[in-house]
């Protein structure tokens, strides 16, 4: 109880700035996004691609409101990130459960588990090298990582928003080419994700090997 009575104090006293609402903001539009994937209505796929839009657009926005506001916060980087992790790893794996890959449904979940694999080893990396002292910062491997992982997303929501939705032919070379892009995005987050990872394990590994 003493556990849980410090951790509703931490939580009560972070100020809770509009930088921090909106990252906090994508936790309940990840599931929201979800559930929109697996409606079973008409628009559910339309509403499910520009709640995604919506959330990818917060987490530009929350950044750059936090900077030109003087709000950054130890509270709100380590959030920041932490949410964005949770929402891409979701998200990709509600899209492999849900058929968005079609034929490389295993190819992708066997790929998608390598990626999961890689944020837990360096997640750990990232806490014992803070439990003395260093620092290890995302760096543009990372970043670009992230950045082809939300466009990998994108595309392949609007793959399905556009089968379901817009385009009555179902194997029309526009939905081809929409996913077509989805799916090289994709490849290309994974390769990422592995030489990103592989680049902080060689930085910073030595933190582990005491």
């Amino acid at each position: 109880m003493k556990e849980l009575g410090a951790v509703c104090v931490v939580v009560l006293s972070v100020r809770f700035n509009l930088p921090n609402i909106l990252t906090i903001s994508r936790v309940p539009a990840l599931f929201a996004i979800v559930a929109l994937m697996y409606g079973d209505f008409r628009w559910g796929a339309t509403f499910a691609f520009w709640l995604f839009v919506a959330a990818a657009f917060s987490d530009w926005l929350d950044g750059k409101l936090a900077r030109s506001g003087g709000q950054v916060s130890t509270f709100g980087r380590f959030m920041d990130a932490v949410i964005d992790k949770v929402m891409v790893v979701g998200l990709m794996v509600a899209l492999v459960n849900g058929g968005y890959f079609v034929q490389w449904r295993t190819t992708a979940m066997v790929l998608l588990l390598c990626v999961i694999g890689r944020e837990f080893i360096i997640s750990g990396l990232r806490m014992v090298a803070a439990s003395k002292g260093v620092v290890v910062e995302a760096d543009a491997g990372g970043k670009l990582k992230t950045f082809m992982q939300l466009n990998a997303i994108g595309w392949l929501l609007a793959w399905r928003m556009l089968a379901h939705n817009f385009i009555p032919e179902p194997h029309g070379l526009g939905l081809q080419v929409v996913h077509t892009i989805g799916l090289l995005f994709f490849a290309a987050s994974v390769l990422l994700a592995l030489t990103s990872g592989w680049s902080y394990w060689r930085k910073h590994g030595y933190v582990v090997r005491d």
